[in-house]
């Protein structure tokens, strides 16, 4: 069995967008983008061989996700309700 011992310097760059369309409810789309750069590594055999290989690990990775938000309701969704509670139409008898 061989080993090798190297450092990789990498990037990562992302990417989000959400929407709430209900009160407790939300979709959202996040997108995130990883790079190394290049690398020659040298392995060592147990019988004392050596090769090199050329290494580059790149990754793209989409989540796409609905949320459900537990606890009280958001503040703006609360003024809206009282607003409507106090345009409501009073019947007399």
């Amino acid at each position: 069995m061989g080993a090798a011992t190297t450092s990789f310097w990498s990037a990562a760059v992302g990417a989000g967008i959400e929407y709430r369309f209900a009160p407790h409810w939300s979709i959202g789309v996040d997108t995130i983008t990883c790079s190394s750069n290049p690398d020659t590594v040298s392995f060592t055999g147990v019988v004392g061989a050596t090769t090199t290989d050329r290494i580059r690990q790149d990754v793209d990775l989409v989540t796409a996700r609905l949320n459900y938000t537990l606890g009280p309701m958001p503040l703006r969704y609360c003024f809206a309700i009282k607003r409507r509670i106090e345009r409501a139409p009073t019947h007399s008898a």
